[in-house]
């Protein structure tokens, strides 16, 4: 790894410069969630029914009386015996700070279509404490465009992200903003998908500082190159393009 070698002086002379640029980053990030507040609300008229641990809950039973709610679109499909490496990834990411964001008042649930069977049996496996519902029956996860029908699968493409494009997968991934009123009233603030879910994974944010930076070097460069189960460290296999794992030995 070849890098130019100075002295202090100079060392510090470059930070310097560098720091400038990273408080206008910091300053447009600023902006950018000030705008993103700003953005006007859709008020949830359709009454989504989740299965959770505690039976029935409606999208309002989930704030779990709090005000503002982020919903995990996560993907964990009917019949898939473990969920999405990115997805998990993001859930590590987020396990911790449960009780911070509840100071904040923020509740955070995540939604996979999966029966509620086999979603307990993946949350049991990875040892997360986030609450996490199925929508299974429900248009919650096709209203959100993060799930497609079979016209869709066969067609190759769908609406996400905001635009028309081409999916090869039934599921993908996505976080979704809510705000309940004093009456009870659902809103829609914010959804993104995408990269924009890098946002929330603080392992990059951490191997941005490092010299060999997020070292995604593989075919698909992003975290599929490396990023497993944090229980499959070491394990021998890929991540498939539809975000699942895929032991060796094993067909896609």
């Amino acid at each position: 790894m070849q890098h130019p070698i100075v002295s202090r002086d100079e060392w510090l002379a470059a930070r310097k410069q560098l720091l400038v640029r990273e408080k206008e980053l910091t300053g447009l990030r600023d902006r950018l969630a000030a705008e993103r507040r700003a953005l006007p609300w859709v008020k949830v008229e359709k009454p989504y029914v989740f299965e959770g641990p505690n039976g029935n809950e409606t999208l309002a039973d989930l704030f779990g009386g709090r005000s503002q709610l982020i919903i995990k679109h996560f993907m964990l499909g009917p019949g898939w015996t473990e969920g999405c490496v990115g997805c998990s990834f993001e859930l590590d990411h987020v396990d911790g700070i449960l009780v911070h964001l509840a100071q904040r008042d923020v509740s955070y649930v995540a939604v996979s279509r999966a029966p509620l069977s086999e979603i307990e049996a993946f949350k049991e496996q990875m040892g997360w404490h986030i609450k996490w519902v199925s929508s299974a029956g429900g248009d919650f996860n096709y209203d959100f465009h993060v799930s497609f029908g079979p016209d869709e699968i066969a067609k190759g493409e769908g609406y996400y992200n905001y635009e028309i494009c081409r999916i090869g997968v039934e599921e993908l991934s996505g976080r979704s903003v809510f705000y309940k009123d004093v009456n009870g009233d659902v809103f829609h603030t914010y959804s993104s998908f995408g990269r924009g879910g890098e946002d929330v994974l603080g392992t990059y944010r951490l191997l941005d500082l490092v010299p060999k930076g997020r070292d995604e070097t593989g075919p698909n460069r992003n975290l599929s190159d490396w990023v497993r189960h944090h229980d499959r460290y070491g394990d021998r296999g890929f991540v498939a393009p539809t975000g699942r794992w895929v032991p060796e030995g094993s067909e896609s």
